[in-house]
């Protein structure tokens, strides 16, 4: 294994792509404690919460930034969210679908509107933040002095600052993307979140014992829980349904093509981490927009109503994650282009007739594959949310974080794997191990 790792460094192009992706998010880290004009740190961190309240995934999500009110104090969530609504209208509006349609020209046209829309997000968002900051004393906090001077030029200042810090972190992703290894975007927030365990961790231990914390045997248990948590989702990311595959022969002269057999993959989590982290994007939205608005009552609403664990949040997250489990799946893999490239190439599923059948099965088995895959990614995040609630363990153990820095963990190995597999190199799992694929899984 570790002769494995070390041929990371022999191949020039992984060695430079991994190089700059660490370049990109020790930047996004520095960027992190840079704080916004005229605010006070202390008073916005105790205006923010720990990460309980209706902020806490975007605390999460933002790597701590929120909580410092710095440039990335709004992190990816205006570019993810620019990115669901292109999504959905893609399959909506006609001529987007056309766009979508015409290869990499009607993408990169897309791609256009989506940093369009991630600037708008990114502005209406951070109208939302300045005006919670700013705003009453609606969240309890026993500081409001968070401004130094508020006003319109506070206001005007923060909008600006806030709006220009999420699409540096969009460009950052994007180059992460080209230039490096890996998702950008989800490498961003995985920086974010492995960078506050330490102290998550720390801070939970050194209250172990002590009145109002965790007492070690309860410490032990939740332990054991998030190591079977991270087991579990290493189970399932590499779970996969295979579906036999056959080539007839074909004989072109003295020579024979085909006749080998093979099998088509269907993820049990197709979609990745995408379902969780749209869905809490989503669910984040209503309370930046409810800032712009101080003194409705709607902001208290949503504290009370819309906070983690609360019923409503819970069903609203599962419904969401279900939603886009199906919704991502279908945009990534469609069984129609599937079978017709089978059916192109002279292959066939035993038993299947080629065509719409093939295309009407692989639909069928897909969906009950991303069925299994939706109730486990919903089930790994809320479930958590329960013992985050009945044992006050800190907002960092949260089923949702894991499942992000477990899934895009998995996801860069994979990529890296096949880099040094390219090269002629063993992957991580050394001579005739297995590589970090796929588990098959039956159903």
């Amino acid at each position: 294994m570790a002769s494995n790792i070390a041929n990371l460094g022999k191949v020039a192009e992984l060695r430079t792509r991994l190089l700059f992706t660490l370049m990109i998010l020790a930047l996004y880290r520095i960027g992190v404690f840079i704080a916004v004009p005229g605010v006070s740190r202390e008073a916005v961190a105790e205006r923010v919460g720990g990460g309980d309240g209706p902020l806490g995934l975007f605390s999460m999500f933002s790597g701590g930034a929120l909580e410092q009110f710095s440039v990335f104090a709004l992190g990816v969530m205006p570019y993810i969210s620019s990115s669901i609504i292109m999504q959905l209208l893609t399959v909506v509006v006609p001529s987007l679908d056309r766009l979508k349609k015409e290869g990499d020209a009607g993408q990169k046209k897309i791609n256009q509107y989506t940093r369009y829309g991630t600037i708008i997000l990114a502005v209406i968002q951070g109208l939302g933040l300045s005006a919670f900051i700013q705003g009453a004393d609606s969240f309890g906090s026993s500081n409001p002095d968070a401004v130094l001077q508020p006003g319109f030029w506070f206001t005007f200042v923060t909008v600006v600052t806030l709006t220009t810090g999420s699409v540096l972190l969009m460009w950052m992703g994007e180059q992460i993307q080209e230039r490096g290894i890996g998702n950008g975007t989800s490498l961003i927030i995985f920086a974010g979140i492995v960078a506050q365990l330490p102290s998550s961790i720390v801070q939970t231990i050194s209250t172990a014992g002590t009145p109002g914390g965790l007492q070690f045997p309860m410490l032990f248990v939740i332990g054991i829980v998030i190591l079977g948590v991270i087991a579990a989702i290493v189970f399932f990311e590499r779970g996969q349904r295979r579906i036999p595959v056959r080539y007839a022969k074909k004989v072109v002269g003295k020579q024979q093509y085909g006749g080998q057999n093979t099998y088509l993959p269907l993820k049990v989590n197709t979609a990745g981490v995408i379902p969780p982290i749209f869905a809490s994007s989503l669910l984040m939205f209503p309370t930046m927009i409810a800032g712009i608005f101080p003194g409705t009552g709607v902001q208290d609403w949503l504290n009370q109503n819309l906070a983690m664990g609360t019923i409503l949040y819970n069903v609203l997250y599962v419904s969401l994650i279900v939603f886009f489990c199906f919704f991502y799946t279908a945009v990534v893999f469609n069984p129609i282009d599937v079978a017709d490239n089978m059916k192109k190439f002279g292959g066939f599923i035993p038993g299947i007739r080629a065509g719409k059948k093939t295309a009407e099965y692989i639909d069928r088995v897909l969906s009950r594959v991303t069925t299994g895959g939706a109730i486990y990614i919903s089930a790994v995040c809320v479930l958590p949310v329960v013992l985050q609630a009945e044992f006050n363990v800190g907002f960092a153990f949260g089923g949702t974080g894991l499942l992000i820095v477990v899934g895009v963990a998995l996801d860069t190995v994979q990529q890296m794997e096949s880099h040094l597999i390219t090269h002629n190199y063993e992957g991580f799992g050394g001579p005739g191990g297995q590589k970090v694929r796929g588990r098959r899984a039956r159903g």
